[in-house]
């Protein structure tokens, strides 16, 4: 296994990491654990990056709905 580093700086009061171009994610967000002595990133799921980017539908998405009568089913 190679071992690469990584160059570390200050943005504001966080440490900030830039990856080399090997350890490059899609998207703009990770998950991020630690594990003993080592910090683990991870990509998120789709799923979740689509909950945190704003929304294509508007503020009143499904605000109001009217609901249809109730089903008939048979009974078991």
């Amino acid at each position: 296994m190679n071992t690469f580093t990584a160059e570390l700086f200050l943005k504001g009061s966080q440490q900030a990491v830039i990856l080399p171009n090997e350890f490059r994610f899609d998207g703009d967000r990770v998950y991020i654990r630690r594990q003993g002595q080592e910090v683990i990133l991870s990509p998120t799921s789709r799923w979740d990056d689509f909950f945190h980017t704003k929304s294509v539908f508007g503020d009143d998405f499904l605000s109001y709905r009217e609901d249809g009568p109730p089903q008939e089913r048979e009974s078991i």
